[in-house]
């Protein structure tokens, strides 16, 4: 029988019981506050009833989380530093909970899936993301960065809910565009490169080199062409590479000014004087579906975008 009684208390000690959340929420406040009575107060509870919840807790896992003995204020064991760890993982996952359930029911959005045009400057990016999840930190948002219609045919899809599209929505049906700013477009190439080298070119100089196109594989941009001038074009899906072949000197072609303001101002890349490509403005538009108006998160972050062109 003594064997038996052995095992049966081996077999408790390695198995643990499940504490309740208000007995993680007392040991966590003990240790924050740093003493029973101050955890107390600060619940608004007797201090024997903190003492009980942590006797509890303790006869629950089977482990001392306080070192009573040693100091007059209570000091975590080892077995206590690592249990604190994962109440905190515990407390924190369960008012994450909350608050996203919270959300939800006052009509906010759990996720926001957003695709944006390759062209709007990374410093407008980051300000709208980074208020964002200031503004919204239980809304999970899934970025895509495509070129051209690619963006439009996400938000077709209803693989992007929202969008920042450049100019090729006009008159599409089934989608809502607001108007949220341009950037500015330039004709540029390395230093080294003939265009460069020529100060002002003629008409039609720029067709007698390499053009680089930027270009998409979506239906939308199907056998259209922007500013394309050269009748010997590279075609790249990807707008960094663009750019990096730009600077090795292959090719010439338009980019975004704050993308090469600063190879502009090194002079890694030159400003292309070219009277029949003058660049111009790329203008963008939030874009969704008509059937899918946007929630108080995408509406936030049109917003934001919006109120970046008034500054």
């Amino acid at each position: 029988m003594r064997w038996v009684e052995t095992f049966e208390k081996i077999d408790m000690l390695s198995d643990p019981g499940t504490p309740t959340l208000d007995q993680l929420r007392v040991f966590l406040t003990v240790v924050e506050v740093g003493s029973f009575a101050g955890a107390a107060r600060q619940l608004g509870r007797a201090t024997s009833v903190i003492s009980y919840s942590i006797a509890n807790l303790e006869a629950q896992l089977g482990v001392s989380l306080f070192d009573r003995e040693s100091t007059r204020k209570p000091q975590l064991t080892e077995a206590g530093r690592t249990v604190l760890a994962e109440a905190r993982t515990v407390s924190n996952g369960v008012d994450g909970l909350r608050a996203k359930v919270k959300g939800l029911l006052q009509g906010l959005e759990a996720e926001l899936r957003v695709a944006l045009d390759v062209m709007l400057p990374a410093s407008r990016v980051v300000d709208a993301l980074k208020s964002f999840r200031a503004e919204f930190p239980t809304v999970s948002l899934h970025l895509h960065v495509e070129a051209l219609g690619a963006v439009t045919q996400r938000v077709l899809e209803r693989s992007a809910t929202l969008g920042v599209s450049g100019p090729l929505n006009a008159g599409l049906s089934g989608v809502e565009r607001i108007g949220i700013g341009s950037v500015e477009l330039i004709p540029v190439a390395a230093p080294e490169h003939p265009l460069a080298r020529a100060r002002r070119n003629r008409p039609g100089a720029g067709r007698e080199h390499v053009q680089l196109v930027l270009t998409d594989r979506s239906p939308l941009t199907q056998g259209k062409e922007f500013a394309v001038l050269g009748t010997r074009t590279w075609r790249l899906a990807d707008l960094g590479s663009k750019h990096m072949l730009l600077r090795e000197g292959i090719g010439w072609g338009n980019m975004p000014m704050p993308m090469v303001r600063e190879d502009l101002e090194s002079g890694r890349l030159v400003h292309l004087d070219m009277p029949d490509c003058r660049g111009g403005d790329y203008s963008f538009d939030a874009i969704y579906r008509t059937d899918s108006p946007p929630g108080p998160a995408a509406s936030w972050l049109i917003s934001r975008f919006q109120g970046q062109v008034s500054r």
